[in-house]
């Protein structure tokens, strides 16, 4: 547990316990300066760490608001409380950073309270455990002192109120900060667009967009990329559609995010036309997003087993520079596999291992899959004699493929046994001869009936 205690005197003196025992057998001082609380560690086993600290500040003291940071980057209010007071809990054993701020406190007993009741409960994360009305008071609190909340505290708190389907205190929390902060207000736009979107709440997402032009501030492109994303999730195409020339209309450029996005809206549709229409459109000599616009065009033909198309445009993606990667080689794979093509089955490999392109396991599962499809398992040596069965198989394929065009029969057997931790260390032999030999088996047991 952590014990907090401050003391209101002329020197604030701070002592911090940690009891808890690391996994590393290190324990966690925590010593407290003004403006911020240095954290320590003592390698000692089974015994409490304790420090204390005397500041340099006479001054009043009326309330401390801890801001918890994980992984640099993950922060979000902990507390803000008056002094002195005493509270315990459980931390998260990864690494943090604890700053902490004075303000003036104006609703000390419901503070009070809410700290009793993360005492309670064994946890600091407010949030998490739904104290929604204490997090009002200590928003509030926050707003009123001299604290500026950051952007990832504001993200954290509108996605928790997003959570519960509280939207009104979304809307309430943008027109505090829109009012205090002018800086921040394309941030916390996008911001609330974000939250509204991630529930599905595209009128009130519309509502914020117009609110944003009105105040007269311009559309980022992260900002309508997100709009696409959850247009193409909770919209419908039409409305997808609209949202993209929108995009096209402020002059950015959809980013990859989006492309997969509205891809997938497609997808689940079966509109492949339109889909390749809509990468056309995106522009498919774009570097940026490597291979994905290829790639997803190859896949709108292999869906439909177009396989003369798959071809031609296999050669202009080559023709317009463009190299081949993993992906690119299994989309075509899969398709030759699945319409008995051995021939161009063999000519991809062959063009694989000039470009040194590893293959997969989606790639070996192209191979077993085709030749025992067609009963022609005693010829499959032949067909891997040129790849190498002792590597550790890997699926390294973008897993859109298997969204259009699925999981053969032997990738969906070998994941399965991937799975099962009695053998350490699988190869793409092993996987081979199991599965032969479940195949086995099965057509003995057919041809006993």
């Amino acid at each position: 547990c952590v014990y907090l205690c401050f003391t209101l005197s002329s020197f604030i003196s701070l002592s911090i316990v940690y009891w808890h025992h690391l996994s590393d057998s290190c324990n966690i001082i925590i010593l407290a300066t003004r403006q911020r609380l240095i954290v320590q560690k003592k390698k000692k086993k089974n015994s409490p760490a304790t420090a204390s600290f005397n500041s340099c500040y006479s001054g009043p003291v009326y309330c401390i608001c801890l801001l918890l940071v994980r992984k640099r980057i993950d922060m979000e209010i902990v507390m803000a409380v008056t002094l002195p007071l005493c509270l315990s809990g459980s931390l998260k054993l990864k690494p943090y950073t604890v700053c902490s701020l004075l303000s003036d406190s104006s609703h000390r007993a419901l503070a009070m309270k809410l700290i009793q009741r993360w005492k309670q409960e064994g946890s600091f994360y407010g949030k998490e455990n739904g104290f929604y009305p204490e997090a009002e008071v200590i928003w509030d609190e926050i707003l009123n002192s001299s604290f500026q909340p950051g952007l990832q505290v504001i993200s954290e708190l509108m996605d928790a109120y997003g959570k519960m389907e509280l939207f009104d205190e979304i809307n309430r929390i943008l027109d505090q900060i829109i009012s205090r902060n002018y800086k921040l207000c394309p941030e916390v736009y996008s911001l609330a667009i974000s939250s509204f979107g991630k529930r599905g709440q595209l009128q009130l997402m519309e509502n914020i967009l117009k609110e944003m032009v009105s105040r007269g501030f311009s559309i980022n492109s992260a900002t309508g990329d997100a709009f696409i994303r959850f247009y193409a999730i909770f919209g419908s195409l039409s409305e997808m559609e609209i949202a993209y020339a929108r995009l096209k209309g402020s002059r950015h450029l959809i980013e990859e995010e989006g492309i997969r996005a509205m891809s997938s809206a497609y997808v689940k549709e079966r509109k492949f036309f339109q889909l390749g229409e809509f990468l056309r459109d995106v522009g498919l000599g774009r570097k940026n997003v490597g291979n994905l616009l290829w790639n997803l065009l190859l896949l709108s033909y292999a869906a439909n087993f177009k396989m003369k198309s798959l071809q031609r445009e296999f050669l202009k993606m080559l023709d317009a520079g463009f190299r081949p990667d993993l992906t690119t080689f299994n989309i075509r794979a899969l398709a030759f596999s699945r319409m008995s093509l051995f021939w161009d089955l063999h000519l991809s490999l062959e063009h694989m291992a000039h470009d040194n392109v590893v293959p997969d396991l989606v790639t070996y599962g192209c191979v077993v899959d085709a030749y025992l499809d067609k009963r022609l398992g005693r010829n499959l040596d032949f067909a891997l004699d040129k790849m190498n069965l002792d590597d550790p198989p890997l699926i390294l394929t973008d897993p859109f493929v298997f969204e259009v065009l699925g999981k053969g029969d032997f990738q969906s057997s070998s994941e399965a046994f991937l799975e099962f931790k009695r053998q350490r260390k699988w190869t793409y032999r092993d996987l081979i001869a199991v599965y032969l030999r479940k195949q086995f088996r099965k057509n003995q047991i057919f041809w006993n009936y």
